[in-house]
């Protein structure tokens, strides 16, 4: 069950007290040689995507060959090393700390030759200065990471999420220990509700008072209580939990014990989209694992709390991140909301008190109860405290996973450790909190991040999708995009979300064909009022935000589709031609080569020409060009 890697033998070993705990710890560092070479290559999702497993296969036959006393242990991280994603994969090379981006197989046997061997840095392979051109050797170095404040995500991509001695090592089930050993439960709650800790799954929930309304509730029909984990990641671009879920399974896993202990829960579980095939494994790894040592299923730490946890899978519903949606699908129901008249915690899984929470706030918690809360709320703002995990993607230089203070500028995010937009030009806009977030112009760039100022300027935090957008992305389009996309996933049990958001995307794709009016604009802010009033649940309620904030903040752009007929970001397809600067065309015949439908002539090398009536202006031969000859109107 354990990583070959493993250094400590741990069978038959069931730990019974806080102090075997510090005893095993200590073991597994003392028999650790920090000085040992050692190489690091991401395996999360991104990285494995873009060819890390045979970047390993080539370092171990790399050091097989040269006999260089180094092991190659993979930082297992959902969207690439770090969350640097647009740089996979990713190796470092330890003790140097020497940081290597988009590394290839074929590199592998100069990192051992010049690493490895010399101890110099491969420089065509380290992360340069966007500025200045400069290498960087280090990833503290880069501004990417340097500039982020790494609190939930600070083991990932350090330590084997495969290997309980790795988590261990790194303090791991301290806090559950802690807590146990020293802390009643009602002592764990007021600790929770001290520290001010908000759900990170979007509504911003604070999570002490959801515990303590679970006792009230406890008080009132008894036991049993459940405690859920909600792995149902599934805004667009989002990857913040599969990414702690697959990178440091014993933190999710561990908060979970902790929220159980507090509450007097027995059972649990963790409800992960089955499109996460990489987290459940670790998930089922550390699970196994942390049974095997007594930390998790009968008398824990021989404390006389039991508890144990199963993972369901979800099935990919959008809808089932929802708490009653999701209630209904571990039921074996199919995943349709409820009202909410009744709370979750007085009657969520099969009528009983549950507290669900997502991916993130449960890995907060160890950190809450080991720091202690006022650790916790010296972070961020006094309303929003602790730090958020944010996915940076879209027209962004660095894309990736980042996480930050709360209350950090909007623009910091996206201009410093982001690098801002290519080609060096201000962003349009922001788009955040999944589809059902705003977007947020580059005029509130100053907008602290926060769950309440995102919330006063029509936008919201969500789980924590942030989607940079520049001038070549249109509003309009914008909220087709997610109004479809909420359009397909909405379960139509409730006629405002059914019905409402077709008609919405309807008069939407009336403004991209030119066919839009001013009545449209008012019909579409009284269909979004009559949606937010109306729907069953908040993928309803919510589902009218990009449209109400590209209006609010954009509608100059919608005018421009009425009266003008024209796209001013050159996307509308019914609204737009491609054409040829005959003042740039070489007559290189690229475009005429790649185009579907044959329909650019000229003669080779000479100015080429468009037939737009046969055109279907799919944008091959702009993106083919390599001297901007092809232009929109």
């Amino acid at each position: 069950m354990f990583n070959e890697s493993t250094a400590v033998n741990l069978e038959n070993r069931r730990l019974t007290s806080h102090a075997q705990l510090n005893e095993l710890r200590d073991h597994i560092l003392a028999s650790r040689d920090p000085d040992r070479l050692e190489v690091v290559v991401c395996h999360g999702t991104g990285c494995f995507a873009n060819g890390s497993p045979k970047v390993v296969e080539a370092l171990k036959s790399a050091l097989d060959e040269k006999g260089v006393d180094a092991k190659v242990m993979p930082g297992i991280k959902a969207t690439g090393c770090h969350g640097f994603c647009s740089r996979g994969p990713l190796v470092i090379v330890k003790p140097h700390g020497y940081f290597y981006q988009k590394v290839a197989p074929k590199d592998a046997e100069e990192i051992v030759e010049q690493t490895l061997i010399e101890g110099k840095p491969v420089e065509r392979l380290l992360y340069k200065d966007p500025k200045t051109g400069d290498p960087i050797l280090t990833e503290e170095e880069i501004p990417f990471y340097n500039l982020q404040e790494r609190v939930v995500l600070h083991n990932i991509g350090k330590i084997d999420p495969t290997d309980i001695t790795d988590t261990i090592a790194a303090g791991g089930y301290q806090a559950l220990a802690k807590a146990i050993s020293t802390m009643t439960p009602e002592q764990v709650v007021a600790e929770i509700e001290k520290s001010k800790l908000r759900g990170r799954g979007g509504a911003g929930f604070p999570t002490g008072r959801k515990w303590r309304s679970a006792l009230a509730a406890i008080e009132k029909k008894g036991r049993p209580v459940y405690v859920v984990v909600n792995g149902d990641e599934g805004d667009p671009g989002a990857f913040m939990d599969r990414t702690i879920m697959e990178g440091d399974p014993h933190a999710v896993l561990e908060g979970l014990i902790l929220g159980a202990y507090a509450l007097g829960a027995e059972h649990g579980y963790l409800y992960v989209r089955s499109e996460y095939p990489l987290a459940i494994r670790h998930l089922e790894i550390a699970m196994a694992q942390a049974r095997e040592l007594g930390l998790l299923g009968e008398n824990i730490l021989d404390s006389g709390f039991s508890f144990d946890a199963r993972i369901n899978r979800g099935a990919g519903a959008f809808v089932c991140g929802e708490s009653t949606a999701l209630f209904t699908s571990i039921e074996g129901k199919p995943g349709n909301p409820r009202p909410k008249y009744v709370r979750s915690v007085e009657e969520g899984l099969w009528g009983r008190p549950t507290v669900l929470n997502n991916v993130e706030t449960w890995a907060n918690v160890p950190l809450i109860i080991d720091k202690g809360a006022d650790w916790y709320t010296g972070v961020g703002v006094s309303h929003s405290t602790g730090t958020k995990v944010f996915s940076l993607v879209g027209k962004v230089n660095n894309v990736g996973l980042v996480e930050v203070p709360m209350g950090i500028p909007l623009d910091k995010i996206i201009e410093e450790i982001g690098g801002g937009v290519p080609g060096g030009q201000p962003f349009k806009a922001v788009q955040t909190g999944g589809p059902s977030g705003g977007c947020i112009p580059y005029s509130l760039k100053d907008t602290p991040v926060d769950f309440d100022s995102l919330t006063e300027v029509g936008s919201m935090m969500g789980s924590g999708g942030m989607i940079v957008m520049d001038d070549r992305d249109c509003v309009v389009d914008v909220g087709r995009y997610f109004l479809r996309f909420l359009e397909e996933e909405s379960c139509g049990k409730c006629i405002p979300c059914r019905l409402g958001l077709i008609r919405m995307r309807g008069i939407l794709d009336d403004f991209s064909a030119g066919k839009g009016t001013q009545q449209d604009i008012e019909d579409l802010m009284s269909l979004s009022q009559a949606i937010q009033d109306g729907a069953l649940c908040a993928l309803g309620t919510s589902a009218p935000n990009p449209v109400l904030t590209t209006l609010r903040y954009f509608k100059d752009e919608y005018i421009a589709h009425i009266e003008a007929h024209k796209c001013p970001a050159g996307v509308c397809k019914d609204l737009i031609t491609y054409t040829i600067d005959p003042d740039k065309c070489t007559g290189c015949r690229s475009c005429a080569r790649q185009c579907p439908q044959g329909c650019i002539r000229g003669e080779k090398k000479k100015p080429h020409v468009i037939d737009t009536e046969q055109c279907i202006r799919c944008g091959i031969c702009m993106e083919t060009c390599k001297f901007d000859a092809v232009y929109v109107e």
